[in-house]
């Protein structure tokens, strides 16, 4: 599984607004606690309202409901390939708002086929 992939599936899980461990999401996702304590603090930075630390466990804090979103894989690869233009451009003035919708995107709707960021 990718990381966009472990990132989605997570989302996915904490959304039950219940509290879970590191060791219980890293067990869910095959991959260990130190993972799942990196993916926390990524998730966190691009605006995921997850909350925790390690010991206790993270939580979504705020319902986090997406809309249903359907791009053809020319949409998907025109919203990349812009995306990555402005978030590559530290000049821009949206330099880091487009590299934060860049990870957002990437992570939330791994369908959109941005891969890796």
């Amino acid at each position: 599984m990718n990381r966009d992939q472990r990132l989605y599936d997570l989302v996915q899980i904490l959304r039950d607004g219940k509290l879970h461990t590191a060791a219980e999401l890293a067990d869910a996702m095959g991959v260990s606690t130190r993972t799942i304590w990196r993916d926390m603090t990524m998730m966190a930075a691009t605006g995921i309202p997850v909350e925790g630390e390690r010991g206790l466990g993270y939580i979504l804090r705020a319902p986090l409901v997406l809309p249903a979103i359907a791009l053809t894989p020319d949409e998907a690869a025109v919203l990349g390939e812009a995306l990555r233009a402005i978030a590559g451009d530290e000049e821009h003035p949206r330099h880091r708002a487009a590299k934060s919708l860049l990870y957002k995107i990437a992570t939330l709707l791994p369908q959109a086929g941005l891969g890796e960021v």
